[in-house]
């Protein structure tokens, strides 16, 4: 019957006896089938090659299609279950997606949707039963995917305090190469936001014509008006999301044309933009994300209280100013030097070239005064960017609604050195990390650990691929990839004593064996002529330390086709709440080096059985 139905879609092509490779490619897309067009031309090249014409008859393209389609995966599968090896019965598919995919509700109404999805041959279709082409078709679908499927959507409870999530974060998010000398541009803001990010980085300085410009400062990135960032921030702020988006202000201009920024994010935004607080005015604890949905939230120096801001709403404060006083010696955004303790007492001078003997004498910080235009300054509601001093500042001083930016190197010796006062500060404040300003190559630092220790906005330069903006598309995933996780309770629990070193009674462990089968139609090796890769796959968990775990398969000879591993790896793991695992495929070029073909990252916890 398969056999009548296949000739029945792809006779008509062979009227004239045969076709060309283009035939082949769309007569496969008919058949609606996935497939890799390197992959069909090497397969339609095998085929022609012993001939002067390039064209096949109707039984080549049988000999093609089954090479790419019927996998002898599948096909043992299939046997396992259809006692005459041609069809399953509704009562045999129930029973293979029970044992073999774990689905332990299935019954005939799941069996009927799936054979009304796949099932391609329409006699087959409506006796209730699936051909070994329908069985393919699903076992290649998104049913089937690895992807838990209501890990697709939002699952998570959104009603905590913002506090209480991992948030999807970008540094730098108008930069689309690297630090210095590279191309600021809007796209950096529209990729982001369709990617699902929910903080954004605008770095704004004084313009000509009163008009605030975005770019690194100090350096030769090009410049972009910041009236057409918020546009574009306006337009694709909830595309991929509901939930808020926070606009992290690294604010460089004066006060007049700071007006011009509160002008332009009201006139702009409208509605969007959070201009005062919800319910109570005043402010015990952070809204919740469901609470603040749709709604553009500004992060940056605040004069005063959220509370004094309110008072003030209905009165025209333009020309106004404020005055806000800081140590000079903690700035944000230039943190280099990898050395520099992690509480500075003193004002070690700028200057290289001064001989500094190797203890400076104790001078107090110099205290510097920040001018704030006040129309800026009260479009500040939950997000109040306040210097860092140290844990101990915080827990006596800090209100909810303020929050700090701790470079790299700082958080990472807090992590090794304080992880139990960092856990405590992260479950009251949101904390944003940032990269060294030593990356001028717009590198990443591997976000991992500082998820381990709560921080809540992670923010990496969403520009570079690799390993580290892997990891956070992995992560992100999670909850219908609307840029907000529930961090784990013992990430959110003020009187918790959990550390990513010591895990202790919040360990879970969980034993994981995954048994890695076979690929497909794996991209062939850039370095390859013949299309032939020697694959093996790598399996990395990312988590606390001692969940960190790197296994390899062995490596199956020049075949990118359909290579066949049926092996087993198996990994334990303390704390599954925090871990990613990470499927990468590489080629082994030489003992010594491998290319990397391809990956999916995504959270332990959204791993499908089966």
């Amino acid at each position: 019957i398969s056999h009548t139905w296949f000739l029945s879609i792809i006779q008509n092509e062979f009227r004239t006896g045969k076709i060309d490779l283009d035939s082949t490619m769309s007569l496969l897309e008919k058949l609606q089938i996935s497939f890799d067009f390197t992959h069909v031309k090497h397969v339609f090249k095998k085929t022609v090659d012993k001939r002067k014409a390039h064209t096949i008859n109707i039984e080549d393209f049988r000999a093609i299609y089954r090479t790419i389609v019927h996998r002898p995966e599948f096909h043992e599968l299939f046997r396992a279950y259809s006692p005459n090896c041609k069809i399953l019965a509704d009562t045999e598919l129930i029973e293979f997606l029970r044992k073999e995919q774990y689905e332990t509700e299935a019954c005939e109404t799941t069996a009927l949707e799936i054979i009304l999805k796949y099932e391609p041959i329409e006699e087959v279709r409506k006796r209730r039963q699936m051909s070994f082409e329908g069985f393919i078709r699903y076992m290649s679908s998104e049913d089937c995917s690895i992807f838990k499927n209501d890990h697709r959507t939002i699952y998570q409870d959104m009603n905590h305090p913002l506090c209480d999530y991992f948030i999807s974060s970008s540094h730098n998010t108008y930069l689309i190469s690297d630090q210095l000398i590279g191309p600021s541009h809007l796209w950096g803001y529209t990729s982001a936001l369709l990617k699902g990010c929910r903080c954004l980085e605008i770095d704004c300085w004084d313009g000509s014509n009163n008009e605030p410009v975005v770019y690194h400062g100090h350096t030769l990135t090009s410049k972009i008006p910041f009236r057409s960032v918020i546009q574009v921030i306006d337009k694709y702020a909830f595309v991929a999301s509901d939930y808020p988006v926070v606009l992290s202000l690294e604010n460089h201009c004066s006060p007049k044309q700071q007006e011009v920024m509160a002008d332009y994010l009201e006139s702009i935004l409208g509605d969007k933009l959070l201009t005062s607080t919800i319910g109570d005015t005043v402010v015990t604890q952070l809204p919740s994300p469901e609470a603040l949905k749709f709604k553009i939230l500004v992060k940056n120096k605040k004069v005063g209280t959220t509370e004094e801001g309110m008072l003030r709403r209905d009165l025209d404060s333009h020309g106004e100013t404020g005055e806000i006083s800081e140590f000079e010696n903690m700035s944000d955004e230039d943190e280099t030097n990898e050395k520099a303790p992690l509480y500075p007492k003193s004002d070690s001078s700028k200057r290289k070239s001064e001989h500094r003997p190797s203890h400076p004498p104790r001078k107090k910080a110099k205290i510097k005064k920040i001018k704030i235009a006040i129309a800026l300054s009260d479009l500040v509601i939950y997000t109040k960017s306040e210097k860092f001093v140290s844990f101990e500042h915080s827990l006596a001083n800090q209100k909810c609604y303020e929050n700090n930016s701790i470079g790299e190197i700082r958080a990472r010796k807090f992590v090794t050195y304080s992880a139990k006062e960092f856990v405590s500060h992260t479950s009251r404040f949101i904390t944003r990390i940032y990269p060294k300003g030593t990356r001028t190559n717009s590198s990443n630092y591997n976000p991992q650990e500082f998820w381990n220790v709560g921080c809540q906005m992670v923010a990496l330069n969403f520009q570079t691929p690799g390993v580290q903006m892997e990891l956070q598309n992995g992560k992100f995933l999670d909850n219908g990839g609307c840029g907000y996780i529930l961090k784990p309770e013992f990430l959110r629990n003020h009187s918790s004593t959990f550390t990513p070193h010591n895990v202790g009674r919040y360990g879970k462990p969980m034993s994981l064996s995954i048994r890695v089968i076979s690929g497909h139609q794996l991209p062939p090796s850039n370095l390859s002529k013949t299309n032939k890769a020697d694959p093996l796959v790598q399996i990395e968990i990312y988590g606390v330390p001692e969940d960190q775990a790197k296994k390899k398969s062995s490596v199956i000879k020049s075949n990118a086709l359909s290579p066949r591993w049926d092996e087993t790896l198996s990994f334990t793991v303390q704390v599954p709440e925090l871990a990613l695992i990470r499927f990468c495929v590489e080629d082994e070029i030489s003992l010594v080096t491998n290319e990397f073909l391809g990956q999916y990252t995504l959270p332990l916890l959204s791993l499908s059985k089966g």
